[in-house]
Parts: structure tokens; sequence; C-alpha cells
């Protein structure tokens, strides 16, 4: 267990989030459906689609447990990172962050049990809760965002294990005019 053991899933993982992050600010995201363009409603995009990549790397948890776990780390050292740009003093960041993990587990596990409903019920809730902050209760969007949820999770399952734990990962990004035709 050397340095290069923990630097290939780091830098994987930093691809990975790249591509991730990349994906999460596209802005038909923003524009079409409606997510606030705000350091939250960013937040819950990051925090959506890159559970969807943790979700895709759970398939096979004993080859990708390293990388799972540096794109967690990648992404909340990413987290202080832009807290400390925003003008967070260092006092409150690391209390900030901790709060922001734990709003992270929250998503994964509102997420994770929707997911195993046959119906949309609790995903377009789970939507609703944590994309629209409730503020915004539009049934249309949520369905709508859904569609994009599923989308994904079907195009990134199609996307070889082995290629993803090379750090190539693209997206789709004009995936939400493929469901809107």
């Amino acid at each position: 267990m050397g340095f290069l053991d923990r630097s290939k899933p780091r830098k994987v993982a930093g691809s990975l989030y790249i591509a991730t992050v990349k994906q999460a600010r596209q802005p038909f995201l923003y524009t079409k459906f409606g997510v606030p363009d705000t350091f939250e409603g960013r937040f819950n995009m990051i925090s959506l689609h890159v559970f969807l990549v943790l979700r895709r790397l759970k398939s096979n948890y004993t080859r990708s447990a390293k990388t799972s776990q540096a794109l967690f780390d990648v992404m909340f050292a990413d987290m202080d990172q832009s807290l400390r740009e925003i003008g967070v003093g260092d006092l409150r960041v690391g209390k900030n962050v901790k709060a922001m993990v734990a709003s992270f587990y929250g998503r994964v596990s509102a997420y994770e049990k929707a997911l195993r409903d046959e119906s949309d019920v609790l995903l377009i809730d789970a939507i609703n809760r944590n994309v629209f902050s409730k503020k915004q209760l539009v049934r249309t969007k949520s369905e709508k965002f859904a569609k994009y949820i599923h989308l994904l999770i079907f195009k990134l399952d199609k996307i070889a294990l082995d290629t993803i734990l090379e750090g190539k990962l693209q997206f789709d990004v004009n995936a939400v005019n493929d469901f809107e035709k």
C-alpha cells in the first residue's frame, strides 16, 4: 500500500468528479427543469450526479471501493474550497462541510429508497424535497426530472465499469432531449 495505490483512485476520482460537475452544471437543468441556480441548487445537482456515479460504481464494490471513497473525498474537498472562496470563515467551514456531508447522506438514502420503488412516487417526492427544497412543488418538473434520472441511470449502466475505473466518464449532455422528442 504505497503512494501509488492511493494516488490512482484519487486521480481517477478527480476525472470522474470533473465530468460529473460538468453534467451537474448543464444549463438545461436550471432553465428547463427550474433547479435554483444558487449555491444550494448547485450542491443539490452535484450531490445527485455524484450519487448516480457512486450507484454505478457500487455494481462491483469490491473493485470500486477505493475509487468510490476517493470520489466522495474529492467532492467534499471541493465543497470545502468552494465555501472558502465565497467567504465562509475558517472556523465555520468545517461545521458547514459536516452539515453538507450529513445532507448528502440523507439525499443518498432518499434516492436509494426511491429507486427501489417500482413507481416514481418516492422519487418525485425526493426530488421535490432535495432539489426544489419544497419551495416549488411543481409536479410536472419533478416528473420530467425523474425521467432524466432514469435516463442517466440507463446510460451509466451501459458504460463498462473498467472504463469508469479508468476515469473515463462522459455524460450525454443532451440527455434532456432524448425523452422530450
